[in-house]
């Protein structure tokens, strides 16, 4: 066994959120990343300072400007070369963070007045529950997240980083298990913190707490952070206002989580990839809150979050943060959200219809309200048997995701296919149990 020496500017920002709840819930290779004052650091002063010349960065510029293969141009001919093909700073574009936290405001009113981070930009969703887990979980540090839920949390957890997931059981009669989520959450508190990942509307059953549901799990968590137990409760709110019935919650539970208590941090992670429609462009964001956290801790934590960027994919894609701002300027922008939103609730609708009025014993809904998918619980047929059935006699892809569960994404069906693909999995589901 062999010990690291901490990095002196990892003990510089240890130093500045030791006593705070996001220093308590760090895991090991959150305590010892950095961002660190080399190339990047060093870049970012001199691009500010340098007046006669500026030999910092590995960029061919010509005349102060970055060159760019006018077959590149071509592809985007409204945007500078400044906006395609140079670097962004690693924790994004100022001009984006500044935006997205504006936009965090108005569509969480309950955000209003509270002190959070500046978001810090993440290539896409995925990217920032791994930076997350990187800064937090380890092999002592399990992560509690819903049964079922989205199959990339294990690959990125167990598989990739050696940490657990624990479970809770997302559902009983028809709604969130309020029950299985609060004994699961005592459980974890047994060893003093607990780190909690909410994700809604949910990947895979489509399901959003209701407002007195939404309540409740924000009460559970303040009970338990008051009897003195680190808390760190992750929204994965990458399907974020998809939402279909008008009991669903409408703000993110970080908006009440943010300045919940001392011992909650509360952790972000969003995007516009299917907010606002942009999947391939994978920006994402990660933003901070906890009640009485200063700016020089904020700075802090974000630094080690850049640490961790600059120690992977070293920055996000340029073009895409100034598509994604250009298009936050423009005035129809909510308009044309608005049109495809209503797409997706039609879907729903009738989706709805279809799985109310159609009865089985082998195959049932998941509760399903808001966002892209919906899942069937199987009974007594294997899920991937279904799903491989439909695929080679139907023509229908559909995603397992474990032995009893099946996904249908009806945000990739045309409303007048929906019909005819519900009928084929409810009719293979039933002659497979034969």
């Amino acid at each position: 066994m062999y010990f690291i020496m901490l990095n002196p500017l990892a003990q510089e920002l240890n130093d500045i959120l030791d006593n705070t709840v996001a220093g308590a819930l760090l895991s090991d290779s959150g305590r010892r990343i950095f961002f660190p004052k080399g190339i990047i650091a060093q870049g970012a002063e001199a691009k500010a300072h340098a007046s006669y010349a500026n030999a910092t960065i590995g960029t061919t510029m010509v005349e102060g400007t970055p060159v760019i293969l006018p077959c590149i141009q071509e592809c985007a001919p409204n945007f500078k070369p400044q906006q395609l093909v140079a670097y962004a700073p690693t924790s994004g574009n100022p001009d984006l963070r500044t935006k997205w936290k504006k936009k965090l405001a108005i569509k969480n009113p309950s955000l209003k007045g509270k002190n959070i981070s500046v978001p810090v930009v993440v290539p896409g969703l995925t990217a920032g529950i791994s930076d997350m887990a990187e800064l937090f979980l380890g092999p002592e540090k399990p992560l509690l997240v819903a049964d079922p839920s989205w199959d990339n949390y294990s690959l990125i957890i167990e598989t990739r980083l050696n940490s657990q997931l624990h479970r809770f059981k997302m559902f009983r009669d028809g709604k969130f298990d309020i029950d299985s989520f609060e004994q699961a959450v005592k459980k974890e508190a047994e060893s003093g913190t607990v780190r909690v990942l909410l994700n809604f509307p949910q990947n895979p059953s489509g399901y959003s707490p209701t407002s007195d549901e939404a309540q409740k799990i924000v009460s559970i968590i303040k009970e338990t952070a008051q009897k003195g137990t680190k808390v760190l409760v992750v929204s994965d709110d990458a399907y974020f206002g998809l939402n279909y019935e008008s009991n669903i919650e409408k703000q993110s539970l970080f908006a009440y989580m943010c300045d919940l208590d001392e011992n909650v941090l509360a952790l972000k992670i969003d995007g516009p990839t299917k907010e606002d429609f942009v999947w391939g462009l994978r920006c994402g964001f990660i933003t901070f809150g906890w009640k009485g956290a200063t700016e020089e801790q904020y700075r802090a934590i974000e630094k080690k979050l850049a640490g961790v960027i600059r120690a992977t994919v070293s920055c996000c894609s340029t073009p895409a943060q100034s598509m994604v701002l250009k298009a936050f300027s423009d005035p129809a922008i909510e308009d044309q959200k608005a049109h495809f939103r209503k797409v997706l609730e039609g879907r729903y609708r009738k989706v709805r219809n279809f799985t109310d009025s159609h009865k089985s014993e082998v195959i049932e809904p998941l509760p399903f309200n808001s966002g892209y998918f919906m899942s069937f619980n199987l009974k007594g047929v294997d899920a991937e048997v279904l799903r491989t059935k439909l695929l080679a006699e139907k023509g229908i892809g559909t995603i397992s995701i474990d032995s009893c569960t099946l996904r249908i994404a009806f945000s990739s069906l045309d409303e007048d296919k929906i019909e005819n693909v519900y009928s084929a999995i409810y009719e293979t589901a039933e002659k497979l149990a034969q």
